[in-house]
């Protein structure tokens, strides 16, 4: 689940000529950027009043603290990676996971948990790289593989699994809108198990407005999970062979503005994420204390380039 974003635009402005005598040289000319091995490296910082993936709050409505570092070649390939605080895998189905309550519900074929065995994350880590070409002006296609990793206990699983999860992903854009299509490739999609071929579509446009230095964001997204018939999972002693139950649509308005080096972001979020399966019981995206992470949500993040 990838935190928000900031990379620095870099320019170089020339100067002009004076009539009839060279410019004097710049006394203090602008440093090039760090490089490793050819790769430029930049970054970013990000608080904000919560992390927000693909419309499902991450922290349950609490602050997010987040950074990212990039290594990024003249040629087009790059190498990053990202960290932010998360609560969601920890605080969500009640009674499959052990916070803030102890697992009792009965597993598959009615054995008992083991009340005195924990599941936890708090740290979201993830490592990505790919190749960006730019084909034509103002067109560029971006090709790569995403590793989502989640440092954990993970005792007791029960109805989920270890959240770690591969994405290959495609995207394509044009000035300011971008179209990208990511699938899964491991066995378990953020802790579903055998959800491998689940995919994401993700549609966003960023529109300047002027001279003005805000910009306009619009996003749109579908997740739809691969309706394998070997998916099967316990809820108590009933079993289910369909994860089209976690499939939901994702909207994201916001408006964005730069001052002094800091790029400051309003933006609502909403998604039609179930609350249960068709049974009424089985947890699907409500949490431990009853709240759905999906739903209509207000952000606001304050990032940092560097």
């Amino acid at each position: 689940m990838r935190p928000l974003k900031a990379l620095p635009i870099l320019g170089a402005l020339s100067a002009g000529l004076v009539a009839q005598s060279p410019a004097p040289p710049d006394p203090t000319p602008t440093p090039a950027p760090p490089s490793i091995l050819g790769f430029a490296v930049s970054g970013s910082a990000t608080f904000g009043s919560q992390y927000i993936f693909r419309g499902l709050t991450q922290t349950d409505g609490k602050p997010t603290i987040q950074g990212e570092l990039d290594l990024v070649h003249p040629s087009g390939f790059y190498l990053s990676t990202a960290l932010s605080n998360i609560s969601w895998f920890t605080d969500q189905n009640s009674g499959y996971v052990s916070a803030p309550v102890s697992l009792g519900a009965p597993g598959p074929g009615g054995a008992p948990y083991l009340a005195d065995k924990t599941n936890s994350a708090s740290v979201e880590l993830d490592v990505f790289g790919g190749y960006k070409w730019a084909f034509a002006k103002d067109w560029t296609l971006d090709l790569g593989l995403y590793r989502y990793l989640y440092p954990g206990t993970y005792e007791n699983l029960g109805l989920f699994r270890n959240p770690n999860t591969t994405e290959a992903y495609l995207g394509l854009s044009y000035s300011w809108a971008s179209l990208k299509y990511s699938q899964v490739l491991s066995a378990t999609t953020f802790g579903t198990a055998n959800a491998k071929g689940t995919s994401y579509v993700d549609l966003s446009l960023t529109i300047p407005l002027g001279d003005s230095g805000f910009s306009f964001q619009v996003h749109g997204g579908h997740t739809t999970y691969a309706a394998n018939p070997n998916a099967l999972f316990y809820a108590g002693t009933k079993k289910f062979d369909d994860n089209s139950v976690f499939s939901y649509t994702d909207y994201r308005v916001g408006l964005a503005k730069e001052i002094s080096g800091y790029t400051f972001t309003l933006a609502g979020t909403g998604a039609n994420s179930k609350d249960a399966a068709a049974d009424g019981q089985t947890p699907v995206y409500i949490n431990v204390m009853g709240r759905n992470i999906g739903g209509s949500r207000l952000t606001f993040t304050i990032s940092k380039a560097f």
